[in-house]
């Protein structure tokens, strides 16, 4: 099973998505996050990881062209407003949408920013921790 995460940038959503995948999913499958474009890796993001024991250092921003995206089996799209933000890749793969804020908007106190960043990271464990257990079984999850 090949598995694309799907965001506008590449830096934060996605990237959050594509540690949890390779850390919950499991490893027969290839996990990739990219992006329309590959805005760089987001420092928030990567340090909320690794409160939770997930170390998405070594992942890399990346645009649509740089995966095999024509070869997924699943396109999960992560960005809040799809319509408006997110490519549509003409592909046979079967697309679900979670949409979820971009917490790069989050502003205030550096307390207030994490709490954001936690808040969909959060989010996005618990995403596929129900796509475990509904579409694969709890046999895998």
């Amino acid at each position: 099973m090949k598995l694309l995460f799907l965001c506008t940038g590449n830096s934060c959503r996605s990237q959050m998505a594509e540690g949890y995948g390779h850390r919950l999913l499991p490893e027969s499958w290839e996990i990739y996050s990219a992006g329309i474009q590959a805005d760089g890796m987001n420092a928030h993001a990567m340090r909320v990881m690794a409160e939770d024991g997930v170390d998405i250092t070594g992942q890399h921003s990346k645009t649509v062209a740089e995966v095999p995206w024509a070869e997924m089996d699943l396109i999960i799209t992560l960005c809040g407003h799809a319509a408006e933000t997110c490519p549509s890749l003409p592909v046979a793969a079967r697309v679900l949408h979670w949409g979820l804020e971009d917490p790069a908007y989050a502003r205030g106190t550096q307390e207030v920013v994490d709490a954001k960043y936690r808040e969909i990271r959060d989010q996005i464990r618990q995403r596929i921790v129900d796509f475990l257990a509904t579409e694969i079984g709890p046999a895998v999850a």
